[in-house]
């Protein structure tokens, strides 16, 4: 597997180093977006009152601004279904992750917990109304929980659970520390226009020319934002989305946006995945003949193989960080 052809950004930029102490110049943390809900079902707690008025669908923002960024472009990280920013963190077997990487490289970075996950938590007003008898068992908000038996092919370690895919790069013998880190997901619950997706734009906004990357369940929302309008967003990275534009919708809002659309290995393997990379490619034709610069990178027809559908924690990504790094300088380029 041709790793060397996926670095080239570090050797370019001087080879800022990954190792040893890293300057930032500030670091923190602020929510965005969010509403006021008046509810009389805030609790069913005799010690608290049940009525009030509470923020709900507000989205977390951690960041870390290196001191050496420079012009360099902030990247805003967004984690898919049943996760949460720590997608993006530490790997499950101990390596650097992302956030970190983008760190060193000298890029801004912005990791979110999505509203009603992690630090964005949800609310219980519907599940106490239903508790105090007030509502019936209709209105319980849709939540799930991914089982790592369904999980497992989803995320494409193999086809079934426990089968591995010859060559696949998940560190599985870390897989435990994986499984922690899953959340139940309430996405089907939020409503409309969807929260992560005000966050974004106004996160974009703040940041006035961010790349926003995104994962799976989260690969349409910067797409969404941009059509709600593109101040402050200078790039798209859609790793492996649940879904692309629609190829006979509006593209007009993606006109002239550097995009990339990147995918790992095995998708022919997956009934799931198939389809939605597809559908992509169907996108990515139909825009840039509108004025379009939409990229589909699926990483074995460049040679490099193995990846999962989690390929920002497979063994190899410090090396796809790297390669992030130099396709965002030479197609998103710095700020003016």
């Amino acid at each position: 597997m041709p790793l060397a052809a996926l670095a080239p950004a570090a050797a370019q930029e001087g080879a800022r180093p990954l190792q040893g102490p890293v300057s930032i110049e500030r670091q923190g943390s602020f929510f965005v977006g969010g509403r006021s809900l008046h509810s009389d079902t805030l609790s069913t707690v005799p010690a608290y009152a049940p009525s009030g008025t509470i923020t709900l669908d507000q989205m977390y923002v951690r960041f870390q601004v290196p001191a050496d960024a420079g012009a360099k472009r902030p990247v805003v990280l967004v984690h898919g279904c049943c996760l949460t920013g720590k997608t993006w963190e530490t790997t499950p077997d101990g390596r650097m992750g992302w956030d970190e990487v983008l760190l060193r490289r000298g890029h801004p970075t912005y990791v979110v917990d999505q509203p009603w996950r992690g630090r964005s938590a949800a609310h219980p007003s519907q599940i106490n109304a239903v508790k105090a008898g007030k509502a019936g068992a209709e209105a319980l908000p849709a939540v799930f929980a991914a089982g790592r038996e369904d999980a497992w092919a989803i995320f494409r370690f193999g086809r079934r659970f426990g089968e591995t895919f010859p060559g696949m790069l998940f560190p599985l013998e870390a897989q435990e520390e994986f499984w922690r880190q899953m959340v139940p997901d309430w996405n089907l619950a939020l409503p409309s226009p969807h929260p992560t997706v005000v966050g974004l734009s106004a996160l974009a906004a703040q940041l006035d020319g961010a790349v926003l990357v995104s994962h799976s369940q989260s690969g349409i929302f910067p797409f969404q934002a941009a059509a709600s309008g593109r101040q402050g967003i200078a790039g798209i990275v859609s790793i492996e989305p649940g879904a692309c534009p629609a190829a006979d919708g509006d593209l007009a809002p993606y006109a002239g946006l550097p995009i990339l659309v990147l995918w790992g290995d095995f998708v022919q393997e997956s009934p799931r995945w198939a389809p939605r990379l597809a559908a992509c490619r169907d996108f990515a034709r139909a825009a840039n003949a509108a004025g379009g610069k939409v990229e589909i990178v699926v990483l074995p027809e460049i040679g490099i193989s193995g990846n999962s559908h989690m390929l920002m924690q497979d063994r190899n990504s410090i090396e796809l960080a790297d390669w992030l790094v130099a396709w965002i300088g030479k197609n998103v380029g710095e700020r003016r």
